[in-house]
């Protein structure tokens, strides 16, 4: 995790660019109005995807219960 002022990153943009998209950590910028995060776009989807899929009812316990089950409970033997 990085935490930066706006001024370094203003001058570093592409750099961070890079190390948010290779490192798929966090960057946090400060600044006197507020702070943000830079996160690389792969990274901000999948925190999109997982929001959607915990906020449909019922999915969430599901995810988890599919977690618990053995994988050899989840295969099915093909007849020869």
């Amino acid at each position: 995790m990085s935490i930066i002022n706006a001024t370094t990153a203003r001058n570093n943009f592409f750099k961070l660019m890079e190390e948010a998209t290779t490192t798929h950590e966090p960057i946090f910028i400060t600044g006197k109005n507020g702070n943000v995060v830079v996160l690389s776009e792969e990274d901000y989807r999948s925190i999109q995807e997982t929001l959607y899929l915990c906020n449909i009812p019922g999915m969430r316990e599901k995810i988890i219960k599919g977690v618990e089950t053995p994988l050899d409970e989840c295969v099915e033997e093909l007849d020869e």
